[in-house]
């Protein structure tokens, strides 16, 4: 297929496809913005698709999209508000508010108030903490900004509606009700994600007349929705739901793919939910509270129960879990719990779940056993993804649950991994090098390690990872941090590379920096999708971000201010 586009001259929609693969990765689309027009064309939207959501201290978007309105309106605003004006072009390239397509309410106020909070013309304390008890300004450039939205004809995606407590009430429900008004900017969203928990307001007040409000917006919002394939549900939000999804007026009955139960109680769980669910592919259960209602729900079912995920803690009931493994066991994909644990729970997951691929277990030191083991030799020959989280308990063992875990995982593990994830108290050199020795059959993709106040394991891991080529991404995070406004920075670890050769960025040069290294980190968002890091003292990727350079001019910048003298000369250095 690739071949044919190419000679058939299909060029911009393979560059497409290629540059639509840097989505999440907003520095490295900033430098394919600088290639040409059309890698520029392809690239904007992509940045522009969620910009309330991409961590950035620079709020300046706000002001391209005020200019799109006339220069009498936009100069109105500023100067009502005594506002910078940044004297950006009033002819602007693109679009910018046609490409949105996710949107976080709060998220969204937030960093509109970021901006107004940042942009004053005479920033005096006074001024900025008045700013704060002042809402007039937050409420009249959100809504002019929504209303920019909605005359551009935006074709939203994504809604998320989280907590909200006073400060931004007012807001708030201004902009759902403007949404209301305008029920074609929302006609076309896929999913859906509402969180409100048990510490928000509209929990503890949802009697009163300004949250019921709220509540019925929200409730309508919802109801609206003809092409909805993704809902998250939470705690509080379950009610908004459940009337819908058992009304037989549900629009959504033929579309909806996925529901996400987040810390339910399904005390009122009626199965007639789920009946009339015509394309349902998966459920997906964490942290909920289950009962012998659940159990009857989910065994009258005349439909499957594709649950996929399932994390528990130690309030479930293994009785419950039992009659529900019985039904959806061999659909379960992932799989996560705390100190629940015990060997009744681990003869039912052996027995009914033999498709799981991820395994993610947390518990503090006294709770960890061989169980855990036993569980993953039952498993392993789906297993992908292993998270073991372990804290350290103030009561428990001392540092015996590090070296118990150490001696008897590598042994166990399947031949291949695509992520093995260690968070342990006090690692001993030995004891991971017992690890690594044991775990030579595996090969591990991706490998995080957190050894909080343990010892130097840099010696093994050279002997046995870097050398050997066992690992593909390595991160490592000790206990000798310094947390900076920047991110946290090791002065444990001297040298890391990564394994990778273009990514390594080593250098040679004279003196002490004659083996200068970066150390390069990898975290992971909650979709599984990796970020990497690269570390001198400082979050480098925001630091690339803002200085808009390559990564690799951007770490040779700071290195030779950090070290004027230095002759090291950094290369291939890339961030993702």
């Amino acid at each position: 297929m690739s071949c044919s586009k190419i000679f058939s001259g299909d060029l911009p929609e393979l560059t497409y496809e290629v540059i639509k693969y840097f989505q999440y990765d907003y520095s490295t689309l900033h430098s394919c913005i600088l290639v040409n027009r059309l890698w520029c064309r392809l690239a904007i939207p992509l940045l522009w698709e969620n910009p309330f959501s991409i961590r950035t201290r620079n709020y300046n978007f706000i002001e391209i999209y005020l200019r799109n309105l006339n220069d009498d309106d936009f100069n109105t605003k500023l100067n009502e508000y005594k506002i910078v004006n940044n004297s950006l072009p009033s002819n602007l390239f693109f679009n910018y508010p046609k490409f949105l397509k996710y949107l976080n309410i709060y998220k969204f106020i937030l960093s509109v108030n970021e901006w107004l909070e940042s942009s004053f013309i005479t920033p005096n304390p006074e001024d900025i903490l008045y700013s704060k008890y002042d809402f007039k300004g937050l409420i009249d450039i959100c809504m002019t900004i929504f209303k920019i939205f909605i005359e551009n004809e935006v074709n939203l995606h994504i809604l998320e509606i989280e907590n909200l407590n006073d400060y931004y009430h007012t807001c708030f429900d201004n902009i759902l009700e403007l949404i209301l008004k305008n029920t074609k900017f929302i006609h076309n969203i896929r999913n859906i994600n509402l969180f409100i928990d048990s510490a928000s307001d509209y929990a503890y007040s949802s009697n009163s007349s300004k949250y019921k409000l709220i509540r019925n917006r929200i409730s309508q919002i919802i109801n609206l929705q003809q092409n909805l394939k993704k809902i998250l549900i939470s705690d509080n939000s379950f009610p908004l739901y459940r009337s819908l999804l058992l009304s037989k007026d549900f629009n959504c009955s033929n579309t909806l793919n996925i529901i996400i139960f987040y810390k339910v109680n399904f005390k009122f769980l009626n199965n007639n939910i789920f009946e009339q669910l015509n394309v349902l592919e998966s459920i997906h259960i964490f942290y909920c509270s289950f009962d012998n209602n659940f159990n009857r729900q989910i065994n009258n079912l005349t439909k499957p129960f594709k649950l996929k995920s399932l994390l528990i803690d130690e309030k479930s009931q293994i009785g419950s879990l039992e009659l529900l493994l019985q039904k959806s066991g061999d659909y379960l994909e992932k799989f996560g719990f705390g100190p629940s644990l015990n060997q009744q729970l681990i003869e039912l997951i052996t027995k009914y779940c033999k498709n799981i691929n991820f395994l993610y277990f947390s518990a503090n030191e006294s709770q960890v056993t061989c169980q855990i083991f036993n569980l993953i030799e039952n498993i392993k020959q789906n297993l992908n993804y292993i998270s073991i989280y372990v804290w350290y308990d103030y009561l428990g063992i001392g540092n015996r649950p590090s070296s118990m875990i150490l001696q008897n995982l590598g042994q166990i593990l399947p031949s291949k991994l695509e992520y093995l994830c260690l968070c342990l108290y006090c690692i001993k050199a030995n004891d991971f090098e017992v690890f690594l020795k044991n775990s030579q059959d595996t090969f591990i993709k991706k490998l995080l390690i957190y050894n909080n106040e343990g010892q130097d394991i840099l010696p093994p891991i050279k002997n046995y990872i870097m050398k050997k080529k066992r690992v593909k991404y390595l991160a490592i995070s000790d206990s000798y941090c310094e947390s900076t406004i920047f991110g946290s920075f090791s002065y444990n670890t001297k040298e890391l590379i990564s394994l990778k050769d273009n990514y390594s960025v080593t250098g040679r040069g004279e003196g002490d920096l004659r083996h200068t290294t970066i150390k390069c980190e990898i975290e992971y968002e909650t979709d599984g999708r990796p970020v990497f890091r690269i570390w001198f003292g400082k979050n480098f990727k925001q630091y690339v971000i803002e200085s808009k350079e390559s990564p690799t001019k951007a770490a040779n910048e700071y290195l030779r201010r950090k070290n004027p003298n230095t002759h090291v000369n950094l290369s291939g250095i890339h961030v993702f």
